[in-house]
């Protein structure tokens, strides 16, 4: 079994109602939405008062409802799920210019929030701001897996011997979303969602919906614009998926991206070896952070913040070297923990408390729950992955050598995919824009979840304009780069098109001075700052930086 490229044509067989009052789908497009207060969910016990007041708040700004589409678009008259959604109203009524669905990614990322965490931006004057959890993310309709016991088993460099445990958890991981998601998870798959998304829009009495989103969310709103033209006016896809590659190859890929930015950061702190004494060129700098990486996987460095978290060994120091190498800003404070480690190994034996605050503020965990979302796993099971486990062993063995940063070989496992014990019931839609207008495809230049070739190809598919913004390894654009955000807002609220292949630049690179450079200034960092002083002020100076992991890290 090859793995299908996102490019794979709907057969006429296969394919569901396109777009349009489907027959059978009159009494879900003219069913009533009841608006009320949102509710906020509760948060995890021993939240901080002053974050759950903030969350509160957050959910009673906006209003929600929920309506009833479709189990089976080809069945209509069958069984139906619950969608939840929310609104935040234009802010000026007399400029409105419609509604704008918002989505944040995933696969299977709630939406709700959406609306109120884009009300500060231009576009909230002008647009009914809608966010719509996919089916299977929320309400009684929730998609769940039950988790094989013990945890995940994560080496970013395995041995041979631990290959046949990641093989063997994917193995369970299918048999638990089996188990949990019965018969739903065949109808969990992003043409069913995008589906939803029309129902919506008919509900609201809506002729358009114009569309911003963000990674996954770019192959959904693709998705939608191709079986429903005439529904879709403005499109932002943010963070593109390549439109022709599995979401085997957008996964690995993701490991490639991490090489990349590790490799720029290291040539960045060669340059500076008077200042952080980790080599005095790139290939000196990761030798010393890769045998940094075997020394902390023999003698691994526990938190003594989070004692019940998992120690610092080379796989976590890997992640954190992959994820925190893409925010160039951030690139001062990791040739700083990486020193910190060095230091704690041979004395106290733990990170320091300094260095766990900074990479609980940076590149926070999350804990081991006893189910995960089964809507990530049902959406990337919609197409066939390899059926070949040799193939997977020699994939994860060339990146355990070659890209071992970030997920570094787990990118390239076998999930529970491989081991899919369903048959979707259509195949892949064939993406193109034919009825709706030219949008726009925005994309950092070394994103780290979605590499940037996506961008351009996703660009080429549709027509669509590109902005790509140079030297930035984060992901997600609109809101966190200036010269980018103006262009979107000129589009989506002006209408103004900016040229094709425009160009931003990305966040700086630290202000701290190469060797022998006589110049410059070491911003945000000195002697009198800890690494979580400065991590705070980064986080100040840069507060829409991602501060986990970004798709499609493996949901744990």
């Amino acid at each position: 079994m090859t793995a299908t490229v996102l490019g794979t044509a709907v057969t006429a067989a296969a394919a569901a109602p396109a777009q349009g009052p489907a027959t059978g789908l009159a009494r879900f497009h003219h069913q009533d939405v009841r608006w009320a207060q949102c509710v906020a969910p509760p948060m995890p016990e021993g939240t901080p008062q002053d974050e759950v007041d903030k969350w509160n708040e957050a959910w009673r700004s906006m209003d929600c409802a929920a309506i009833k589409v479709p189990k089976d678009y080809r069945r209509p008259g069958g069984d139906t799920l619950t969608v939840n959604l929310s609104r935040l109203r234009a802010k000026n009524p007399a400029q409105r210019r419609g509604v704008l669905f918002l989505n944040p990614g995933g696969p299977g990322v709630q939406a709700r929030l959406q609306p109120v965490m884009h009300k500060e931006a231009a576009l909230a004057g002008s647009y009914d701001l809608i966010g719509v959890d996919p089916r299977g993310t929320s309400g009684p309709d929730r998609l769940l897996c039950d988790l094989p016991p013990g945890p995940r088993p994560f080496f970013s460099r395995p041995t041979d011997a631990q290959l046949t445990a990641i093989e063997k958890y994917a193995r369970q991981n299918e048999e638990g979303c089996r188990r949990a998601g019965g018969d739903l998870r065949p109808y969990i798959s992003t043409a069913n969602t995008a589906r939803d998304m029309d129902v919506v829009r008919a509900a609201l009495g809506e002729e358009k919906i114009n569309y911003l989103g963000y990674s996954y969310g770019t192959y959904l709103g693709a998705v939608y614009g191709s079986l429903f033209p005439r529904r879709l006016d403005r499109s932002v896809l943010d963070s593109s998926m390549h439109p022709d590659w599995s979401y085997y190859k957008a996964s690995w890929q993701q490991s490639v991206a991490a090489r990349q930015n590790v490799d720029a950061w290291a040539a960045w702190i060669a340059q500076r070896d008077n200042t952080y004494h980790l080599g005095t060129s790139a290939a000196a700098v990761r030798a010393t952070i890769d045998e940094l990486g075997r020394r902390l996987e023999k003698h691994p460095l526990p938190d003594p913040n989070w004692p019940d978290a998992s120690p610092v060994d080379q796989s976590r120091f890997d992640l954190y070297l992959g994820f925190l190498s893409a925010a160039r800003p951030r690139w001062h404070i990791l040739a700083q923990l990486v020193n910190d480690f060095r230091k704690q190994l041979p004395s106290s034996g733990e990170v320091s408390r300094d260095a766990s605050e900074a990479m609980r503020l940076l590149a926070s965990d999350r804990d081991e729950p006893e189910q995960e979302n089964g809507t990530y796993t049902a959406v990337t099971c919609e197409r066939d992955w390899p059926g070949d486990l040799k193939a997977y062993y020699r994939k994860m063995r060339q990146f355990r050598d070659k890209y071992p940063y970030g997920e570094g070989a787990m990118a390239a496992a076998p999930t529970a995919c491989t081991f899919r014990s369903f048959t979707p019931p259509e195949q892949p839609v064939d993406l193109e824009r034919k009825g709706y207008p030219t949008g726009l495809v925005v994309q950092n230049e070394y994103d780290a979840a979605t590499k940037y070739e996506g961008g351009p190809a996703m660009a080429r598919k549709l027509g669509h304009r590109l902005i790509s913004v140079r030297d930035d390894g984060t992901h997600g654009v609109y809101r966190n780069n200036p010269c980018a955000t103006q262009k979107i807002n000129d589009y989506l609220i002006k209408g103004r098109l900016p040229d094709q292949n425009s160009w931003c630049e990305g966040a700086p690179r630290p202000d701290i001075p190469a060797d022998h450079s006589g110049g410059g200034r070491a911003e945000d960092r000195g002697p009198e700052k800890s690494l979580a002083a400065q991590a705070r002020s980064i986080i100040k100076k840069y507060p829409q930086a991602p501060a986990m992991k970004p798709w499609p890290a493996r949901a744990r």
